[in-house]
């Protein structure tokens, strides 16, 4: 496992995902991606270890981004979530130490995010 700080990024939009992805690598994270909520689900047992779950709350499938944080803090009950959604969300579905970013959002936003609920400094 790398020593870099290991980030699972849900987007069904392979575009947003992509770029998602490559600026958190750039920023210095390791990232797994997933596609939609069935995979992320596949890959949060499979993975030793995830620093932090960034997720789309409204993705095709029946685990959507709020199931699927829930399901993730089966496996690590402390595991910080950014959730994001163009759409308005619903309040009170977040897990604790949580935060939401409307879509469409800048790479520094997902930045302030993470060391919003990491703590400055942790990913890098």
């Amino acid at each position: 496992m790398p020593d870099k700080r290991v980030v699972l990024v849900v987007e069904d939009d392979p575009v947003i995902k992509d770029l998602l992805a490559h600026e958190l690598e750039l920023s210095g994270y390791f990232v797994v991606t997933a596609i939609n909520g069935e995979d992320a689900a596949q890959i949060l047992p499979a993975t030793p270890r995830i620093d932090l779950l960034v997720t789309d709350i409204r993705m095709p499938g029946r685990i959507d981004g709020w199931t699927l944080a829930r399901l993730a803090r089966e496996k690590s009950p402390q595991l910080p979530v950014i959730y994001t959604s163009g759409y308005s969300p619903l309040q009170g579905m977040e897990v604790e130490n949580s935060v939401f970013l409307r879509k469409p959002y800048r790479t520094s936003d997902i930045l302030k995010s993470i060391d919003q609920v990491m703590g400055p400094d942790q990913g890098h």
